[in-house]
């Protein structure tokens, strides 16, 4: 993998992540989100990941992007817009998030593997959509099937609340 593909698709990960949490208005960060998600399929992408890219951004820049905007549809905006920024709790994230990334940078300069070049993968003997399939329905089998119960009745949940009663 190029280290400029790397730190450009780290960066724009970074810089669409923190968007996020910075953007007032909550479509704009909805889309921030998305394009965070396709600097993540990239480097799932780049390390020959390419089935775990390809899902990524099916489903969580396709399918849970839909269902963001949607809910963000039902919101009220105007409520989100009257309510005014706590600068105590803006101040004590911002301090939070400075200490977090020294300890980060303290942890990480004292590791010797960190300074390590990334060693080659290894070829694996089958493709991605195999070993992943294997993984799921083999060790994974009851989670996956309990979160497929769970976006069931989330839907139905969804469908329930959004329904408009007749007067």
């Amino acid at each position: 993998m190029s280290p400029f593909f790397f730190w450009t698709a780290s960066a724009l990960m970074l810089i669409f992540g923190a968007a996020v949490i910075i953007n007032r208005d909550p479509v704009a960060s909805a889309l921030s989100l998305v394009v965070s998600f396709l600097g993540l399929a990239a480097l799932f992408m780049s390390l020959d990941a390419f089935f775990i890219g390809i899902i990524q951004v099916l489903v969580y820049a396709g399918a849970v992007m839909v269902l963001f905007l949607f809910i963000i549809m039902l919101l009220d905006l105007r409520a989100e817009e009257r309510r005014k920024t706590n600068f105590v709790a803006f101040a004590g994230g911002i301090a939070v998030a400075v200490i977090f990334f020294g300890q980060l940078y303290l942890v990480i300069g004292h590791l010797r593997e960190a300074k390590l070049p990334f060693p080659t993968l290894p070829v694996a003997p089958h493709d991605d959509v195999h070993s992943v399939g294997l993984l799921l329905f083999g060790n994974y089998n009851l989670p996956f099937q309990i979160i497929g119960v769970l976006i069931l009745v989330a839907t139905i949940g969804v469908i329930v609340l959004s329904k408009r009663e007749l007067r």
